[in-house]
C-alpha cells in the first residue's frame, strides 16, 4: 500500500487493477462504443461476486442465468444502436425492493415467495437498460448499522473483522469491494450514509419522495427513501437521476430535481454550519476523536475551497427522538406481518414490533402531527447557512459481532453510541451526502455528511464534487483479499 497526500486528508491509497469493477461512468462509455459487451461486463460481475461470496458475503441473492440473459438481449440492443443510461451495465439492489421472480425477504429468516413485479425502483433501473445481477443483504428489517443474520456476516473490504455497516451492508461491501460499480441501498435512520462512511464510499440520501418506495406509497411512515452508493459522485449522480421519480400512487412527491449537472459546477461561496453536537439520545454517546479530527479538517478543506464554515448547531430540542420511535417500531410491526414464519425471527425483532403495535395509534398519529413544527424549528439554522458539515457516525465501523447475543437495550446502547448522527435527517425528510474524510490509524475508513434542506440535492452533490477534485478518494480502494 502507499500513502498519498491530498489537500487536508491523507488517504491510502491502494489499486484493485481488473479485479475492481470500472467505474459507473466508464462502464456506460465502454458499452456505448463497443469496447466492451454487456455479456462481458455481466459474467465479470458475476465472477467477482462468486469469488468474494465466501468471505464478503455482500449478496443475498445472485441471478446469474437470469443476469446472463438479460446482458444478451441488451448486446443485441446495443448492436441495433440503442442507447439508454444505464443500457448493458450490470446492477444490483438492496434486498428490501421487489424483483419480479425473486424474493424479498429484507435480511428475515423463512421461505418468502417470489414477487410478481418488479418495484418502481426496479422499474426504473429497467428501463434505463440495467441488468439486475442480484440482491444484497441487510440485516432483519433494517434495524441495525451491523449487516449479519441467518446468512452469516457481510464484512467491510477494507478490514473484514469489521462490518462494512447497515442496514445497506451489503450493497456497501459490494461497491466498496469493487464487485460492482454503483448500486440503491436505503436510508431509514442513516443506513446509506453509515456504510458509506466506513468503506469510502459516496453515498446519497435524498429528499422524501425523490426515489419510490412504490410498492409502498411511502416506508416506515415516511422515515425511509431510496439512495445511491458509489466511489465517485458522478457515479452516484448518475444513478440518482436515473432512479429519480415516482409512482403515481406515491404519497410524497417533490418537485423534480437533477444532480448529474451539478458535477463540476460551481456551487458559489456558501456558508457552512459545522456541528458536533450529537443529537439527543436515550444513552451516553461521544464522539471518536480520530472522527472529530476529520471533521475538523474536511472544514479546513472547505476553507480553501473558498467557503465559509462557522461552528453551529441544530436546535433538535430534547423531545426530537419521540418522532422517530413511533414510526420506526410501526413500519417493523408492518413488516413482520409479512412474515410466512414470523416465530422465525429475531426476538429483538418481534419486541419492537410489538412495541410498534403499541405505538400505532396516539403516539405514530402525535409524531406525524409534530413533524412540520420540527423542520420549521431546526430549518431555522438554513436561515443562517446553505449546508450542514456533521459526522456521519461517532466512531469508526464496529466489529462485525458487536451486537450478537445482545438484549434489545444492549444493542439499542451499541446502536446509538455509534451511529447517533444520521437520523434526525430521517425524520425531517431532507437530503444529506456522505462523502468519504479519510482513515483512522489502524485503516478504517472514516466519512462527514453535507446535510441540507429541502430540494438541495444538487447544491450537495456541487459541493461534494468538489471536494472529491481535491482530495481523490476515488483513488482509494481496499487490497483483494477475496
Amino acid at each position: 500500500m502507499s500513502a498519498e497526500h491530498t489537500g487536508e486528508q491523507d488517504f491510502e491509497v491502494t489499486t484493485g487493477g481488473e479485479a475492481h469493477a470500472p467505474t459507473l461512468v466508464d462502464q456506460v462509455a465502454d458499452l456505448a462504443a463497443s469496447r466492451t459487451t454487456a455479456t462481458e461486463a455481466t459474467l465479470a460481475t458475476l465472477d467477482r461476486i462468486d469469488a468474494s461470496q465466501p468471505t464478503l458475503n455482500a449478496f443475498k441473492i445472485v441471478r446469474r442465468e437470469k443476469a446472463l440473459a438479460e446482458a444478451a438481449e441488451a448486446d443485441r440492443r446495443l448492436a441495433a444502436g440503442e442507447r439508454l443510461p444505464l443500457l448493458g451495465v450490470p446492477m444490483a439492489v438492496k434486498d428490501d425492493v421487489d424483483v419480479a421472480g425473486e424474493p424479498t425477504a429484507f435480511g428475515a429468516p423463512g421461505n418468502f415467495p417470489p414477487k410478481a413485479t418488479d418495484s418502481e425502483l426496479v422499474r426504473r433501473l429497467r428501463a434505463a437498460g440495467a441488468i439486475i445481477v442480484g440482491k444484497t443483504n441487510t440485516p432483519e428489517l433494517g434495524q441495525w448499522p451491523l449487516t449479519g443474520g441467518e446468512f452469516g456476516y457481510t464484512r467491510n473490504p477494507w478490514n473484514r473483522e469489521h462490518t462494512p455497516g447497515g442496514s445497506s451492508g451489503g450493497a456497501a461491501a459490494a461497491v466498496a469491494g469493487g464487485l460492482i460499480a454503483a448500486t440503491i441501498g436505503s436510508d431509514g435512520a442513516g443506513s446509506v450514509r453509515i456504510p458509506a462512511s466506513w468503506t469510502n464510499l459516496v453515498g446519497i440520501k435524498p429528499q422524501r419522495g425523490r426515489i419510490s418506495t412504490w410498492p409502498h406509497a411511502e416506508a416506515f411512515y415516511g422515515l425511509t427513501v431510496n439512495g445511491p452508493l458509489a466511489r465517485t459522485v458522478a457515479d452516484a449522480a448518475l444513478l440518482f437521476d436515473v432512479a429519480a421519480g415516482n409512482h403515481e400512487s406515491d404519497i410524497h412527491t417533490p418537485e423534480p430535481v437533477t444532480v448529474g449537472d451539478a458535477v463540476g459546477r460551481d456551487p458559489g461561496t456558501l456558508r457552512i454550519a459545522l456541528s458536533l453536537r450529537i443529537p439527543f439520545t436515550a444513552t451516553p454517546t461521544k464522539l471518536d476523536p480520530e472522527i472529530r479530527a476529520a471533521v475538523w479538517s474536511m472544514a479546513q478543506t472547505l476553507r480553501g475551497l473558498g467557503h465559509e464554515v462557522v461552528v453551529d448547531d441544530p436546535d433538535y430540542g430534547i423531545l426530537f427522538g419521540l418522532n422517530f420511535l413511533p414510526r420506526s417500531m410501526s413500519g417493523l410491526d408492518d413488516w413482520l406481518a409479512t412474515y410466512p414464519e414470523p416465530h422465525l425471527a429475531d426476538p429483538r425483532t418481534r419486541r419492537n414490533a410489538r412495541n410498534g403495535r403499541i405505538m400505532r395509534g396516539l403516539p405514530l398519529r402525535a409524531a406525524r402531527a409534530a413533524e412540520p413544527r420540527m423542520r420549521r424549528r431546526i430549518g431555522a439554522i438554513f436561515d443562517r447557512y446553505d449546508i450542514v458539515l456533521a459526522p456521519s457516525t461517532a466512531t469508526p465501523a464496529p466489529r462485525v459481532n458487536a451486537i450478537d447475543e445482545a438484549t434489545s437495550w444492549q444493542t439499542d446502547k451499541v446502536i446509538t453510541a455509534v451511529c447517533p448522527y444520521a437520523w434526525p435527517w430521517n425524520v425531517l425528510g431532507w437530503p444529506s451526502v456522505n462523502v468519504p474524510a479519510g482513515f483512522t490509524e489502524s485503516g478504517l475508513p472514516i466519512g462527514v455528511q453535507l446535510m441540507g434542506h429541502d430540494n438541495s440535492e444538487p447544491m450537495l452533490v456541487s459541493v461534494a464534487a468538489q471536494l472529491e477534485s481535491v482530495l481523490h478518494w476515488e483513488r482509494s480502494t481496499p487490497e483483494r483479499w477475496w
